[in-house]
């Protein structure tokens, strides 16, 4: 199961990016876990300055900015 983390403090690109990359992920048909990071503490494990950002099972593969489904798909699929 693919642990996706979308991390910022809830803004609109937050939950835009949390959207898009539901969506990535279902049509991809893949078995995830979707965890919303709205601790900034927990932003600097992860080593992010800029959100939003998103990480797949621990690892950020995006940070500050929205991609669009297309890019998305194949961060989730790696």
């Amino acid at each position: 199961m693919k642990k996706i983390q979308i991390l910022g403090t809830g803004c609109k690109k937050c939950q835009m990016l949390a959207e898009t990359a539901e969506q990535a992920a279902r049509e991809l048909g893949l078995d995830y876990e979707l965890e919303k990071v709205t601790d900034i503490n927990r932003f600097a494990e992860f080593g992010v300055m800029f959100t939003p950002a998103m990480a797949v099972d621990g690892k950020v593969k995006v940070a500050g900015k929205v991609p669009s489904l297309e890019e998305l798909k194949p961060m989730l699929q790696e």
